[in-house]
């Protein structure tokens, strides 16, 4: 028989013989694989539906004229354009070539829903415009009741009318932002969907959209046209550029369909699933100690079968390969079973994001060979580069093995792990320092955090011996000798207690990460409203991203007038070029937002900005050499430029953004207007009570907005922090779970090697109770091992990833811990450890006393 052929057969002997052995490495590949499958498979089919979606819903546009001047502030997709002069549609109509052309009114517009809600704006656009009639042009598609075709009358998409508790015939407010009273005549969709993901739509009739979301009239966001028969879409583009003006481009209809592909592809579903690619790679690397684990323990107990094979004759190659054969097996079979779970996983999901609020695009499923193929090979490449080393171990078996007892641990004592783990760790803290407090590249911190989980492997075994011994001495008291047991056992093997901890040390430390920095950014934001609010109450409409409809400018001076008022100012946003680059520019009142905001030390004077002035941040000022007096030139979305004058520089920027111009010198400028904030102060001896009940029925006019103390504003804006912990929480639940399942494969294998002592213990008088309580403690005691140094090290990162925040941008960030929420982190890793250890204590009990003590 040739050597690999023996090979072969011995690992299967193995499998068949040892298959539980294996059981936890099994699920640990399984999941990792169903998790990665089922990402890659979710956004494969997310990108495909939304493709055909839009193709279906844009497949009559066969060119689309729109302004070429385009001002894109860093985070936004598409940028602002300057709108189109609808008076082109005449010019355009004459081109030959072309069969229709109509103009395409949008604007920001929010519906109420029927609970008095607003509809939409956390993240998708809530978009308004003009309905248009000529169907091929119109990506919408009438699916019940009329178009509108008098004052007041709006078609809404189906998934807004769901969302809000609307139907056909139900009067409603449309924030636009000043409040519409507006009636749905009918329902659409889009692409055959709902909606165009979760962007809300509201189609008005021609002049209502001109009044409500232009800044004058005559101009359009672009116009949609229509070629004739047996022209294409490139040869209409080519016959349209020539008659159009400066400043106005056309592009075509797939052109436009894919920018708004991208717009959605590009930005939401590729953070969406880099993500959950992000949160896979952990579940993979908790899974990866679990498997080493899993296979350092079971060539530990083989050998004296390894020994006796080697001197048999067995080659020290061919149990190297016996090892990595079943590696290979075991890896294979999960991996396959691991995507079919990922399949599962997706089509569940496609199920569960409507319920939720998220239209997931009917269709079948996209799966791809790439979706499939990397899961299968990652899975098989973890699985054997974790069996890799324990493999590598058990080759070096010496034939003379066979006739010792099991080696003993002495990792704890070793000087050379010390040493290397001591060195490594000062390395990585040296990293760290320079990157975060020499203010060094931010590569440093990252290898030096690197350099920091390196470490704690390293010094795994060292620390352990230290940290069970302190962990467990309330055991002593508390549980008496089946304490004292649990504690000896968890010392007895210092490596395989710290590799099975690390696993649930890597989980644990990801969510004390997520955990500080959370903390930190909720208490940055906290000290930046605390600081720089000076106002009594804050006034916003809750969004965030592209949603809502902002808030209407006359509110503000409606607030100021009265009785009880000091000052109202509205914050405003527009954008403009400075240098070639997109920045934002708050819009407002600059005297009355000095007293709404502490702006810290001013140089120069806010008083007079006119409609050629402008107040900096001394951040920006800095940066390009400015000071009070100094001229800069922005380049604004219509095309034309404007010198302006810096009239003063500001310390504090969190609140009132880097650049302040007046409302004067961005009307010549302005799109469809709109404030995002207005902050009210209230006069001396106006209590608060009294003060808000008076702006909320003052506001209630205006589409009836938030009205917010300063703490309440905090806390509002701090809401997101919450949502993104929670999807954190959710997603690494799945690698805790992991790390548990190591825990409870490493007792399960350790009371299988100690299954004759187990048995004397019996023999002597230990209780089925005492003995199950014993391995219960031993896994807490791993847990609280794997827990503690989890919190320590998400600390660490946490305070690293804060620092370098702080480093790349303006904003001075501040380091928070949060005690609570991290008590509650470590007493779920005490629960969970003693979970883990139910179902081998529980099995432990059930030894059969003879049998056990007649092991070999």
């Amino acid at each position: 028989m040739s050597g690999s052929r023996a090979s072969l057969r011995i690992s299967l002997n193995s499998l068949r013989a040892h298959k539980r052995r294996f059981a936890g490495t099994f699920t640990a590949v399984l999941l990792g694989v169903a998790f990665l499958a089922g990402t890659l498979v979710m956004g494969d089919t997310l990108r495909g539906s939304f493709d055909t979606m839009f193709a279906g819903a844009n497949s009559g546009t066969d060119a689309v004229v729109r302004s070429s001047n385009v001002v894109t502030v860093s985070g936004e997709g598409q940028g602002t354009r300057q709108p189109v002069r609808t008076n082109l549609v005449s010019r355009i109509e004459k081109t030959p070539g072309v069969a229709a052309a109509v103009p395409n009114i949008q604007g920001a517009g929010q519906l109420v829903g029927s609970d008095g809600k607003p509809v939409g704006g956390q993240g998708p656009p809530t978009v308004a415009g003009n309905w248009i009639d000529d169907p091929e042009l119109n990506p919408y598609r009438l699916a019940e009741g009329r178009v509108p075709a008098a004052s007041g009358e709006v078609v809404i998409n189906r998934g807004a009318a769901d969302k809000g508790g609307l139907k056909v015939g139900d009067r409603t407010v449309l924030r636009t932002p000043d409040p519409v009273g507006v009636t749905v005549v009918g329902l659409a969709t889009f692409g055959g969907e709902d909606g165009m993901g979760q962007v809300t739509f509201t189609g008005m009739t021609w002049a209502d959209a001109e009044k409500y979301l232009t800044p004058k009239p005559g101009g359009a966001a672009s116009i949609q046209v229509r070629a004739g028969p047996g022209t294409g879409q490139q040869e209409l583009v080519d016959a349209l550029t020539p008659v159009l003006p400066k400043g106005v481009e056309a592009i075509t209809g797939q052109e436009s369909t894919q920018e708004n592909q991208d717009m959605i592809s590009g930005q939401f579903l590729n953070l969406f699933t880099t993500l959950l690619l992000v949160f896979s790679g952990i579940v993979l690397l908790v899974a990866t100690f679990s498997i080493h684990n899993t296979f350092a323990i079971v060539i530990a107990q083989r050998t004296r079968e390894n020994a006796l094979l080697r001197a048999l004759g067995a080659s020290r190659r061919q149990v190297v390969s016996s090892t990595l054969i079943e590696a290979v097996v075991v890896a294979l079979a999960a991996s396959v079973a691991g995507l079919l779970g990922g399949i599962g996983v997706a089509a569940g999901l496609q199920t569960l994001f409507p319920l939720i609020g998220f239209p997931f695009p009917e269709g079948s499923l996209v799966i791809s060979g790439v979706s499939m193929l990397l899961p299968l090979a990652v899975g098989v490449i973890v699985c054997l580069g974790s069996a890799l080393l324990p493999a590598v171990r058990a080759g070096r078996t010496a034939p003379l093995a066979a006739l010792r007892e099991t080696a003993v641990d002495h990792s704890a004592a070793s000087r050379t792990r010390a040493y290397a783990g001591t060195g490594v760790a000062l390395a990585g803290t040296g990293l760290i320092l320079t990157g975060v407090v020499a203010s060094g590249p931010i590569w440093l911190s990252a290898a030096g955090a690197v350099l920091a989980l390196v470490a704690f492997v390293v010094l795994g075994p060292v620390a352990s011996s230290y940290a069970v011994r302190i962990l467990g001495r309330p055991l002593d008291r508390l549980r008496g000798v089946s304490g004292s047991l649990a504690k000896r056992n968890a010392l007895r093997g210092p490596k395989r207690t710290a590799a099975t901890a690390t696993a649930l040390m890597t989980g644990v430390a990801v969510v004390s990460l997520f955990t500080v920095f959370g903390a930190s950014l909720k208490a940055t934001m906290d000290q930046t409203v605390s600081r720089s609010f000076a106002g009594d109450v804050a006034v916003s409409v809750p969004a965030f991203g592209a949603g809502g409809s902002g808030l209407s400018p006359k509110l503000a001076p409606a607030i100021a007038a009265q009785p009880g008022v000091e000052t109202a100012v509205g914050l405003g946003k527009g954008v403009a070029e400075v240098d070639g680059a997109g920045r934002e520019l708050t819009i407002t009142d600059p005297a009355a937002l000095a007293e709404a905001f502490d702006l810290g030390t001013v140089q120069g004077s806010l008083d007079k900005l006119g409609a050629g002035g402008m107040a900096v941040a001394d951040t920006e000022a800095g940066k390009r050499g400015w000071k009070p007096g100094s001229t800069a030139e922005l380049a604004f979305t219509d095309g034309r430029k404007q010198t302006f004058t810096v009239r003063a520089v500001f310390d504090r920027s969190e609140l009132s953004g880097d650049y302040v111009v007046t409302r004067e010198a961005w009307a010549p400028h302005r799109g469809q207007d709109s404030d995002t904030l207005i902050a009210v102060s209230f006069k001396d001896g106006v209590s608060t009570a009294d003060g808000t009940a008076a702006v909320e029925k003052t506001a209630a006019a205006y589409g009836d907005p938030e009205v917010q103390t300063r703490d309440e504003y905090a806390r509002t804006a701090a809401g997101a922090i919450d949502m993104m912990l929670t999807l954190v929480y959710a997603l690494l639940a799945l690698a805790v779970v992991i790390a548990l399942l190591g825990i409870a494969n490493t007792l399960t294998l350790a009371i299988h090697e100690r299954t004759r002592e187990l048995g004397l213990l019996r023999a002597v008088g230990q209780t089925r109770n005492q003995l199950r309580a014993m391995v219960r403690w031993e896994s807490v005691l791993v847990a609280a091992f794997g827990t503690a140094g989890g919190l320590a090290l998400g600390g660490l990162l946490g305070w690293v990833l804060v620092k370098a925040s702080e480093a790349t941008g303006d904003t001075a960030f501040v380091f928070a811990v949060p005690p609570v929420r991290l008590l509650v982190v470590g007493l779920v890793g005490l629960v969970a450890g003693a979970v883990a250890g139910w179902r081998p204590a529980r099995r432990a009990a059930r030894l059969d006393v003879l049998r056990a003590i007649a092991t070999e």
